[in-house]
């Protein structure tokens, strides 16, 4: 028989929480049997009241309480069993009872109440399938226990959820309902009626003098009036962004030296028309300026280097966030102030703080305080998360050593080297661990390795044909463990060594290429050594049928290896690459036109110099740059044998066909020419995914001999998709979307060319497994035979929108739609619209 007693909630519980148990007194009063408080008792057991689902051996696990044990009454072990009852999140109420008291052995009965749990959800009021989604979204899931918790926030769950899209009458009422199918269990009725979107009408400002009500708005980012034909920007009214705009207006104020600008009292007011009106009363204060600004503590720096950092004079109209920025810094890796200027040189440890001294009218006089304290020196640098990746194949690429005296610009110098390695995921995170008392400080990057391996399926449509190229690019390999067979998992990797197999295939050619790059040549110094080899035949295309005559074709054999060294002048971000190519030409009875003439048969070589000067401080992702500029210069050349010769490279009148091109493959069997290339690339970031792409790029291509005159290979090819890349003729392809490819060009190719480009980018995701953009762009470009038909201003225009995907093991895809505004060369109807597919290229 139950002894109903004293409640043993005891009286710990009621320094600790309330536990909702019935508190009585300390003696059984059915019994005349009473404990002794803080005494210890041996548990001799548990029994467990109240259940419907659960079992009594469930609850007492959740009690931790074992039999045996000795606790007190009240006690610790007790309001701990208690806490984790509730803790569970599985009962709405726990009492314990004294049932029995056996000596020195006490039997507790714990009476709980079980939560119900919720078997059925069902949202009306809006769309089935929206229902479906906002469940998800609000991770409504059957079996959940029903707390009041879980009712008020998912109440407010869905008040918010369109509140936040402009429906500011939403209401939403749940009816919990019990399920007589099941013990326990309750049914969830969510009823919502979101009612209209309230639009913003008016934002009215009172009290505003210096800055206009039109001005003001503008320092509102996501709080907008209702204006017609403006869609990028809605006029819902937010309340988390509409604080933010708040604060948006008093930093405009501030940056213009009203540093005591504040919101008397703002709120919203409802229209007839079921609209809101926005009411601001400002209060703006006196305009500041400044007045003596004062260095204090300085002793690397003079006065006047700190104040060409500063860059504020006296007079200046008082703004207190340039002021911080130019102090403290604005938070990007190009900052321009006074702390990183003493962080760059070792100071570590110095403090640099603005302080307003004195305010005198509308004068503010500001003592720039530092604290230099001692240069701090690099203890140690070390590197984690690189599993496959060799340490020194990072370390080389470090700009901070043990040993170097502490700079933050060298540490974000190497975040961007490791990120331009393309093996890690751009997002590395160095952790700087200072030693005060040493002086020194250690620095580990943390990287997350992704593939270093690529796939490349790159397709695309030109010449009346489909270009499928299929290709295998080891971007980390590792040639030392060529022959070590426990180093394949499944390749050998780690050395940062690249060698790509790439094939290539369409109805009118075939190209295989083998190429492989050390990019530290006894890895000392950054120089590289790379090596190509590759095969091709291009077969006779009729360019009015199409038809492909695989009897007739060109095959070429090629081969190049080249140098390239990082310079250290003007800057470290330069590189010098010198390259020697050579190839073979083997005409089949192909018909490749020169000028006039037909070259039918013959065997032409083209040995060449290729020098390319670049400069590289693009960063920090790779696929998606946001600051920084990209320039190359190259110029690629032969010997000028026409001027070493003496020979006449006349070919006389009145020959055959036959003759003529004997003739025409003995004059160019080494071939003669020069080219002289520029590109250069800018990036302008608005905000940190929204980027501007400027490009502009052109190409020359020049002769030695007037007699001799222009290569038949190496030319210019321009228009569409720009990946047609193969190795036929030494040909350049330039792409220029919204027109077909290579279809801006002469059939044998233009001698000149020159593009400009811009391109506005915006990243949706930068995830390691995907990083997507959006892009929307307007080029221009084309191609002329010569100087005499050049013109810089006769340009064919395009515009359009495209869509990029970067997975680390297929590299780049897109999508482009392009609007050619011109026509062809030959036509009288403007290009249109074209589609373009991007594999494996970026533009």
């Amino acid at each position: 028989m139950k002894l109903i007693s004293a409640t043993l909630v005891l009286f710990a519980l009621f320094f600790t929480f309330s536990a909702n148990a019935q508190t009585k007194t300390d003696t059984i009063s059915k019994t005349n049997t009473s404990f002794e408080r803080g005494k210890e008792y041996n548990l001799g057991g548990i029994s467990v009241t109240g259940l419907k689902k659960f079992s009594e051996e469930t609850v007492k696990v959740f009690t931790g309480l074992r039999n045996g044990q000795l606790i007190k009454l009240p006690g610790d072990k007790l309001t701990s069993a208690i806490k984790k009852l509730y803790e569970s999140k599985q009962f709405s109420n726990v009492d314990v009872y004294l049932s029995k008291l056996d000596g020195n052995t006490v039997y507790l009965e714990f009476d709980v109440q079980e939560l119900p749990q919720l078997n059925e959800i069902k949202i009306t009021g809006i769309k089935t399938s929206k229902a479906k989604e906002l469940k998800k979204e609000a991770e409504l899931k059957l079996g959940a226990m029903v707390t009041d918790n879980l009712i008020v926030t998912t109440k407010n769950y869905f008040t918010k959820k369109y509140t936040d899209k402009g429906f500011l009458k939403t209401k939403v009422n749940l009816d919990i309902q019990k399920d007589t199918s099941d013990l326990n269990v309750v049914n969830m009725n969510i009823f919502i009626d979101k009612g209209s979107k309230i639009k913003i009408k008016n934002i009215v400002f009172t009290g505003n003098k210096a800055l206009t009500g039109k001005s003001i708005r503008k320092a509102m980012k996501n709080t907008k009036e209702k204006l017609f034909g403006r869609f990028w920007k809605g006029s819902k009214y937010i309340e988390e962004e509409y604080q933010e705009d708040l604060e948006a207006i008093l930093d405009k104020y501030s940056r213009l030296g009203y540093r005591d600008a504040r919101i008397l009292r703002e709120g919203i007011s409802w229209n007839k028309d079921n609209t809101i009106d926005i009411n601001i009363d400002l209060e703006e204060g006196k305009q500041y300026r400044f007045a003596d600004i004062l260095f204090v503590g300085n002793k690397e720096y003079t006065d006047e280097q700190l104040r060409a950092i500063l860059r504020i004079d006296k007079g200046d109209i008082y703004n207190g966030a340039v002021l911080k920025e130019r102090v403290k810094g604005d938070g990007s890796p190009t900052s321009e102030d006074l702390s990183t200027m003493y962080q760059d040189t070792g100071f570590l440890f110095s403090q640099v703080n603005a302080v307003e001294t004195r305010v005198v009218n509308d004068s503010i006089t500001v003592e720039i305080r530092i604290r230099e304290d001692e240069k701090a020196r690099i203890r140690k640098v070390t590197v984690t998360g690189n599993d496959k990746t060799n340490d020194h194949v990072i370390f080389r690429e470090l700009r901070v050593k043990p040993g170097d005296l502490f700079s933050r610009s060298n540490i974000i110098r190497s975040i961007r080297e490791i990120g331009q390695l393309g093996f890690f995921d751009q997002n590395v995170s160095p952790d700087v661990i200072p030693d005060y008392q040493n002086k020194t400080a250690d620095i580990d990057f943390t990287v997350i390795e992704q593939g270093g391996s690529q796939i490349e399926l790159q397709g695309g449509y030109g010449g009346g044909a489909f270009i499928g190229t299929l290709g295998l690019s080891f971007n980390n390999f590792s040639i030392r463990n060529l022959f070590n067979k426990d180093a394949y998992k499944p390749l050998p990797m780690g050395d940062g060594q690249n060698l790509a197999l790439r094939l290539q295939t369409s109805r009118t050619f075939s190209t295989y290429s083998f190429s492989f790059t050390e990019p530290w040549l006894g890895g000392k110094t950054p120089q590289s050594l790379s090596f190509s080899v590759y095969s091709s035949n291009q077969y006779q295309l009729n360019p009015q049928t199409f038809d492909v005559d695989r009897d007739r074709s060109l095959g070429i054999i090629g081969a190049s290896i080249g140098l390239g060294k990082r310079l250290t002048w003007p800057d470290d971000f330069f590189q010098l690459s010198q390259t020697i190519s050579y190839q073979s030409f083997k005409l089949n009875d192909y018909g490749f036109r020169v000028g006039a003439d037909i070259l039918d048969n013959g065997t032409l070589n083209n040995l060449a110099y290729n020098a390319t000067l670049t400069r590289n401080s693009t960063g920090p992702s790779l696929i998606f740059p946001t600051r920084g500029s990209e320039f190359t210069i190259a110029i690629k050349a032969t010997i000028p044998y026409s001027l070493l010769n003496n020979r006449d490279y006349t070919i006389a009148d009145g020959l055959s066909a036959v003759e003529t091109s004997a003739a025409i493959a003995e004059k160019y069997k080494w071939l003669e020419y020069y080219k002289l290339s520029f590109k250069g690339k800018w990036y302008t970031a608005f905000t940190d995914k929204l980027v501007l792409m400027s490009n502009a790029e052109m190409g020359y291509l020049g002769f030695y001999n007037s007699e001799v005159g222009l290569s038949p290979f190496e030319r210019y090819f321009v228009g569409g998709d720009g990946i047609a890349v193969f190795q036929l003729d030494g040909r350049e392809v330039v792409g220029l979307r919204g027109y077909e490819n290579n279809r801006l060009s002469p059939l044998e190719g233009g001698s000149i060319y020159n593009k400009f480009q811009l391109e506005l980018r915006y990243s949706i995701t930068d995830a390691p497994s995907a990083s997507i953009y959006t892009l929307g762009f307007v080029e221009a470009g084309n191609s002329y035979d010569n100087f005499d038909t050049f013109n810089p201003f006769e340009l064919k225009r395009s515009a359009g929108v495209g869509v990029r995907i970067f997975m680390p093991a297929f590299g780049l895809l897109g999508i482009d739609f392009a609007h050619g505004f011109d026509a062809l060369p030959g036509q009288i109807e403007k290009s249109g619209w074209q589609t373009h597919f991007i594999i494996g290229r970026q533009f």
